[in-house]
């Protein structure tokens, strides 16, 4: 009995031991010049450490994929994850609608419509019974404009020829809304991708061809400002509920430090963002009002495209149109 009330004191104390440790692990590399998403996390980190935590940052891909990162913080053996926003939409549909096309202006146009419509709360109903909490959407970047190997796009029409990269189903719907095809290839295998013809480009902020040292082979770049490409920051349930009051409160201030830097970054990133192309040989192709115009129209179909219910889609276009 002894031995066991040993054993058990020591697992406690080791237990205790771990959940001292916030561990945060990155999407993207430790760049503040780049990633949005790291000055998310590292304001983040910076703030529970000064409140006296202790943060450890784990590189990307350290602790696996997507769903692998999911099912750590689902456990508890993982308490902070930057992952890809699809690891909601797995629960719940519903956090696709930040992926409609041209459905926020910029990221305060966001902000808007995540308060108004308190989608947080209403996401968090829907994860908890996988242990998760959705605390933040962190911008990667920039709008996202049309990244090609060789294609100059001004126009949906420019890509009817095109076979582009698509992160999800919701991306293959617009790429077929504007003519065009997508398959979806996991970001791994997007660098050999367009270097063997397999895809013709990809969609995202531009910042990343330049990040993750592509532009040896993309030399276009197109800047439509379809979407926000972000990172859903997801912390575990039994964790974040597990903290003191104090801690909580730390935690909770550290999410407003961060979403207040990576937002500051954001406001100087855009143009940025498109010299570091240039600098790099990458053709920046500069849309105007009405070019964009053209591919917001062409992206409407994907609003009745089915891969959310109308009555979601309503209640974003709804939260859209009154906070802007």
């Amino acid at each position: 009995m002894k031995l066991k009330a040993l054993s058990l004191a020591a697992l406690l104390a080791m237990s205790g031991a771990v959940s001292a440790e916030v561990k945060i692990a990155l999407d993207s590399a430790p760049d503040l010049d780049t990633s949005g998403s790291y000055n998310w996390a590292h304001a983040f980190g910076a703030a529970l450490t000064e409140a006296g935590m202790d943060v450890r940052e784990l590189p990307r891909g350290a602790v696996g994929n997507e769903a692998e990162k999911f099912d750590q913080v689902s456990t508890g053996l993982l308490e902070v994850s930057l992952s890809d926003v699809r690891a909601i939409a797995q629960v719940d549909p519903f956090i696709y609608g930040v992926r409609l096309p041209y459905i926020f202006d910029d990221v305060d146009h966001m902000d808007r419509v995540l308060e108004a419509g308190k989608v947080f709360d209403r996401v968090n109903e829907k994860l908890a019974d996988q242990d998760v909490v959705v605390l933040a959407l962190a911008p990667l970047g920039p709008l996202s404009g049309i990244i090609t190997t060789d294609a100059v796009v001004r126009s949906p029409a420019d890509m009817s020829d095109l076979r582009m990269r698509a992160l999800d189903d919701a991306q293959i719907a617009m790429y077929k809304a504007w003519g065009s095809s997508g398959t979806i290839v996991p970001w791994g295998e997007v660098p050999s991708g367009l270097q063997t013809g397999v895809i013709d480009g990809y969609l995202n902020s531009p910042f990343v061809p330049v990040m993750f040292g592509q532009t040896d082979f993309v030399k276009n770049f197109s800047d439509a400002g379809v979407i926000i490409p972000m990172r859903a920051v997801l912390v575990s349930k039994s964790w974040y509920e597990g903290l003191s009051e104090a801690d909580r409160a730390a935690v909770d201030s550290a999410v407003e430090t961060a979403d207040a830097a990576a937002r500051a970054w954001l406001a100087e990133a855009s143009e940025r963002g498109l010299a570091a192309l240039e600098e790099k040989g990458v053709a920046v192709q500069r849309l105007t009002a009405e070019e964009r115009a053209v591919f917001r129209e062409a992206s409407k179909p994907v609003y009745e495209s089915g891969l959310m219910p109308s009555e979601d889609v309503k209640v974003w276009t709804d939260l859209s149109d009154a906070n802007r």
